[in-house]
């Protein structure tokens, strides 16, 4: 292969991830601003400032770009399963669902994607389900296999905790307290943070009795 080949190959292959994160960009900001109803191939292209042609070249349908951005923005797909060390396991599972606080709270247009994904069924939220599960399943069953605890044990104290503050950081918004405690203020929060450190704590000091 020749230099100027090489070089043109290179330029082709920065344009194409320039383009597509342009597209993916502005994806978030059209629900950002108008909701998911508001998404169209026109409306993305033209905020995107690129031809609604390679919508389809790139990622095939206006679905399936919708599909990869928000496959980037949910925190369970992406979070790493590498095991921690075996004396670290403790503040690892802390850490996971401290982040998932952050992120939620930080991030309202996740929120937003989160509220819309309780009202759809359709290819995109199959797929984002079909991911979370398998990233989710791996995690729990390495946290069984550390602890030498039954899988759905470990299914049961993950489910309760994840699904308790993805509702809890959706309701923030609307709801000022809940059983006493402020969603709206960070206190609240550290409240919060508190009782799920507390909670796996005392689950693992019992493993290690």
């Amino acid at each position: 292969m020749n230099t100027d080949m090489k070089m043109n190959q290179e330029k082709s292959v920065k344009d194409r991830e320039t383009t597509e994160k342009k597209l993916l960009d502005a994806v978030g900001e059209i629900i950002n601003e108008s909701g998911l109803e508001k998404l169209g191939v026109n409306a993305i292209a033209k905020k995107a400032g690129v031809s609604k042609m390679l919508i389809y070249r790139y990622f095939g349908s206006i679905e399936e770009l919708v599909a990869q951005y928000i496959l980037k923005k949910d925190y369970w797909i992406n979070i790493s399963t590498e095991a921690p060390p075996l004396n670290e396991l403790g503040n690892f599972i802390k850490n996971m669902f401290q982040e998932q606080i952050i992120q939620m709270r930080n991030d309202k247009l996740l929120i937003r994607l989160y509220r819309w994904e309780l009202s759809s069924n359709n290819h995109i939220v199959e797929e984002l389900r079909k991911k979370r599960e398998s990233n989710g399943i791996q995690l729990v069953e390495l946290v069984s296999s550390l602890t030498n605890k039954p899988i759905n044990e470990v299914k049961v104290i993950a489910s309760l905790l994840t699904a308790s503050i993805s509702y809890l950081t959706m309701l923030e918004d609307v709801c000022p307290v809940y059983i006493g405690i402020n969603l709206q203020e960070d206190k609240g929060w550290q409240q919060i943070s508190e009782g799920i450190d507390a909670l796996i704590d005392n689950w693992i000091a019992n493993i290690e009795k």
